[in-house]
């Protein structure tokens, strides 16, 4: 098979599903070219639970979109999440001198911006510039070239669970593929979904996965908070499976099937027929008896959001409103519930500004898949996490190398 030096790879590892998202990189924009799925079974809450099962669900996924892309894959972007994610801002300030800023200058401020200590169990994702600050005129993009005596930064970082990031990277290699960067899914998705117009005037990202609800908060342009919260759709097909005394795999067929996130928009006259624990016999229920199970544990998810909103301090600048994507946001009712819960403008995050593809992966489920590879486009970085590597912790810390320092 052959290969193409200009596709980049996004491996959406996650709790219920793996996907890689093969992109061609054109001169003005991202072209899907192949798409492989397959249903994760080594992972909970986000985090490696199996390594073997998440590598052979690895394989399958980009032995797939290698076949639709017609090309080789031996390089991937990969997406992070799980309750283990913590992250924080920060603030440095540095002497210029009254003289021209230059790069040199920018990686000192960053640098004086993460002199904070982290524990050795923890390694370092993203350290994002939120603004810069130069002689006090705040809200500075980019300060290269301008003169001033002093330099300040302002900056949103992120950490993660050393074991968790290692296991992510030691799975894609055990599957024959080279790992250039990890990203934090939140951030991922806000790549594929969000406009810059809404970053600009504040907008909360709420990515609904299979384990976990992955929350991003923008506002001026820039990220101000991310947050995980360990519950996601499976937690709803838990509960329908035991509210209806059915498997899970049955549970997850009919929340995808006849699931509304609201019980007010189905009607009382729809009936489903579900099928008991082991096959032996069908039930018939109403449909509303199978929406007051959905609506409350989603009530719930958005009420912790909700909750982290006005923990981020910034409640009352999110002028843009909500954007919910992920898998469990594709269910019926759910925008509305939303609104209800909220009180904000909410809308269905799908992924945009590509081409190709585009059909197939209009879902909000290839939300982070495909913003891993619009994110990789805007990183792409000469460390790679290799196969056969045989200290990965190097491999990792080496990422942040000329701009971050070593905290362990």
């Amino acid at each position: 098979m052959a290969k193409r030096e200009n596709i980049i790879v996004g491996l959406d590892i996650g709790t219920t599903k793996i996907c890689a998202i093969a992109g061609e990189k054109l001169k003005d924009s991202i072209e899907i070219i192949g798409i492989g799925t397959h249903p994760s079974k080594g992972l909970r809450k986000g985090v490696v639970v199996n390594i073997e099962s998440t590598v052979e669900s690895i394989r399958k996924a980009v032995k797939e979109a290698e076949l639709m892309a017609g090309c080789e894959i031996n390089k991937v972007y990969c997406g992070i999440a799980g309750g283990h994610i913590r992250a924080f801002n920060s603030h440095g300030v540095i002497a210029i001198k009254n003289r021209e800023i230059t790069p040199a200058d920018v990686e000192r401020v960053i640098e004086a911006a993460q002199a904070i200590v982290i524990p050795p169990d923890r390694e370092v994702i993203h350290v994002i510039p939120q603004e810069y600050i130069v002689d006090d005129q705040e809200g500075i993009l980019e300060p290269l070239g301008m003169i001033g005596i002093r330099l300040e930064v302002k900056v949103h970082i992120v950490t993660a669970a050393v074991t968790s990031a290692q296991n992510i990277v030691k799975c894609a290699n055990k599957a024959g593929l080279d790992v250039e960067d990890i990203a934090l899914q939140q951030i991922a998705s806000s790549e594929a979904v969000l406009s810059q117009d809404e970053r600009e005037i504040g907008v909360v990202l709420v990515d609904i996965g299979g384990g976990t609800t992955d929350i991003a908060l923008y506002h001026n342009g820039a990220i101000k908070y991310t947050t995980v919260i360990a519950l996601g759709g499976n937690q709803v097909t838990g509960d329908i499976s035991v509210g209806l005394r059915t498997s899970t795999g049955e549970a997850e067929k009919i929340k995808k099937d006849y699931g509304n996130a609201m019980t007010a928009l189905v009607s009382k006259d729809d009936v489903i027929d579900v099928q008991s624990v082991g096959g032996s016999k069908q039930k018939s229920v109403s449909r509303q008896t199978l929406c007051e199970i959905i609506e409350p544990r989603l009530e719930e998810i958005f009420e912790l959001v909700k909750r982290e909103i006005v923990k981020s301090g910034y409640s009352s600048l999110i002028t843009s409103g909500v954007v919910l994507t992920g898998g469990t946001a594709a269910m019926p009712g759910i925008i509305e519930l939303a609104e209800q819960v909220f009180d904000l403008p909410v809308r269905r995050g799908l992924p945009s500004g590509i081409t190709g593809l585009v059909d197939v992966v209009n879902s909000p489920m290839y939300s982070t898949g495909v913003g891993l590879i619009r994110y990789g486009s805007k990183h792409l970085s000469g460390t790679e996490f290799q196969k056969g590597s045989e200290n990965i912790f190097n491999k990792l810390t080496a990422r942040m190398k000329g701009w971050i320092n070593d905290f362990f």
